[in-house]
């Protein structure tokens, strides 16, 4: 569970099919977005680094069948929606807020204050807030209140809008043409492969987190809970502390800088590692709810086909089980303001035979 494996993690289900049918895609979309770069074919290492992962998650959704005759609404509601957001937040503090320096490589004397608060307090609350919206609707609907449903939600809500955001934040590389091979190459290649690929994977990481507080374990979506504020803020503190790093980075060695760019890369990828590994232990929760709910409704040889679920963790209860399966928590004991009931429930004649006479009722 506490290993880095990106593939089995931001796609569970169909990594355990097919396990190499996404790692190609993947490998293949970013060899050609290192070599677009490299020539200096901006607008297509751009285009194909923006919607690379998106284009990948979508087919994943697509393949695994995983909200069976309902694909188009969801995705929809999780990333069209999302994505349109995206862009015109993005656009407005990019282009009418606007930073005094440029995150494409201008030069700079030093970092600006004022350009530190909207990358780092201003663009994290509101575009994590905008990133929730959808995914909390769908969440909330009976069909997808199931951790796993919360996560991929949140998780495909995070790459919608990180493949918009980064085609409004360079638009200008998208315009401008072929620039042809040169000294930014090192530095191209690196804003390419952050913002295409470590960036998506960061958002969607963090709010697939968030989302999941929200649908919970048990029986229905937990809702606007404390561990749903916690995760929220956490998915904030993360974006806060990856564009605040990535913009402090970029003036090592000058402002566009390649080694500058590089160390963008590397402070990206270390905060994504932190992630993953933290997604894995919320998923290993999500697929145990997930294969006890399974057994309980049929997948095993003496499953009564009705649900139960532990008061201590919100796992479902295997049927006839005297302790959780999850967490060991005895499920035959009851609170002491139940106990009253119980023993009435349980003094009772059982149902067929009279207690007074001994004789079998009809």
């Amino acid at each position: 569970m506490a290993s880095f494996k990106l593939v089995s993690t931001i796609m569970p289900q169909g990594a355990g099919r097919q396990p190499y049918t996404y790692k190609v895609a993947l490998g293949i979309a970013l060899l050609a977005t290192v070599v677009t770069a490299a020539l200096g074919a901006l607008p297509v290492a751009i285009m194909v680094a923006a919607f690379a992962i998106p284009i990948v998650y979508i087919l994943y959704l697509y393949d695994v069948n995983l909200w069976e005759d309902e694909p188009i609404p969801v995705v929809a509601a999780a990333f069209v929606l999302t994505g349109g957001l995206a862009w015109l937040f993005t656009w407005l503090w990019s282009d009418r807020i606007g930073l005094s320096t440029d995150l494409a490589g201008a030069t700079s004397a030093g970092p600006s204050g004022r350009d530190l608060l909207i990358l780092m307090l201003l663009v994290p609350v509101v575009s994590e807030l905008i990133r929730q919206l959808g995914p909390i609707y769908l969440a909330s609907r009976p069909r997808y209140d199931d951790l796993m449903d919360g996560f991929t939600f949140g998780v495909v809500a995070g790459v919608g809008f990180a493949c918009f955001e980064t085609l409004v934040l360079h638009w200008g590389w998208i315009s401008g043409g072929f620039a042809g091979p040169g000294s930014s190459t090192g530095t191209w290649i690196s804003v390419v492969l952050l913002q295409g690929f470590v960036k998506p994977l960061i958002y969607g990481s963090a709010t697939g987190l968030a989302v999941a507080e929200f649908s919970g374990l048990g029986d229905k979506y937990d809702g606007f809970t404390p561990r749903w504020v916690f995760g929220v803020l956490q998915a904030m503190v993360v974006n806060a502390v990856f564009q605040g790093g990535v913009y402090l980075l970029g003036f090592v060695g000058g402002r566009g800088s390649t080694i500058g760019a590089v160390l963008g890369v590397v402070w990206g990828l270390l905060l994504l590692g932190a992630l993953i590994i933290l997604v894995r232990t919320v998923l290993h929760k999500g697929l145990l709810e997930a294969a006890l709910e399974s057994a309980a409704r049929g997948g095993s040889n003496h499953a009564s086909g009705e649900l139960a679920f532990c008061s201590r963790c919100e796992m479902p209860l295997l049927p006839h089980s005297d302790f959780c399966s999850a967490c060991g928590n005895s499920v035959r004991s009851v609170p002491k303001s139940e106990r009253g009931v119980a023993a009435v429930q349980s003094s009772a004649p059982a149902a067929g035979f009279d207690g007074t006479t001994g004789e079998t009722q009809a």
